[in-house]
């Protein structure tokens, strides 16, 4: 049975192969330090993508250096992915200051290293946190993405029922898709 910080990855019988773990600030260090290296990988992949219009590392460094508080101070939180106990795919996601958006949560960060795609817990990954906003009586699920540089991700999110919105935090980016889940 997994402990107070695990989650079950699907629930039907079978084993699926994964394991996801919300963080705490009591989560242990290897664990913290094994999601900032997830987090870094994304901010490396973004910064690598030639039509991502805007993406700034440095910030996402320090987001990474203060996981989870980075997110749970935001009325937020992080989960991360386990494949055979080795971390393989993180989520965060936060809440709006924009008391218009108090009731959604935005979908930040969802990332999956390149030997666990494919199981499913990128699906699973994004479903824990619509559980999550459900439990806290949120109505949407607001995120953004770039289809080209980010194809799975996209297809994923549309599979889930999420459609294109209007950009929510500021000015619409080139090349950047807002999409939106009620709930």
């Amino acid at each position: 049975m997994p402990g107070p910080s695990q989650l079950p990855a699907q629930s039907n019988l079978s084993p699926p192969g994964y394991t996801l773990e919300e963080l705490t600030p009591h989560s242990p260090g290897s664990t913290l330090r094994a999601a900032r290296e997830l987090l870094l990988e994304y901010g490396s992949f973004v910064a690598s993508q030639p039509n991502v219009a805007s993406f700034c590392y440095g910030a996402l460094k320090q987001e990474a250096a203060a996981l989870p508080k980075s997110y749970i101070d935001q009325g937020g939180g992080a989960i991360m992915a386990l494949v055979a106990s080795q971390p393989a795919g993180f989520v965060a996601w936060r809440s709006f200051a924009n008391l218009e958006l108090s009731h959604a949560w935005e979908l930040k960060r969802l990332w999956l290293r390149p030997n666990a795609r494919g199981l499913g817990i990128g699906r699973a990954l994004v479903q824990a946190v619509i559980d999550r906003a459900l439990a806290a009586q949120k109505s949407a699920i607001l995120l953004d993405t770039e289809p080209q540089s980010m194809a799975s991700a996209y297809r994923l999110y549309q599979k889930m029922n999420f459609s294109q919105c209007h950009a929510y935090n500021g000015s619409a980016l080139p090349g950047i898709l807002y999409m939106r889940k009620n709930l």
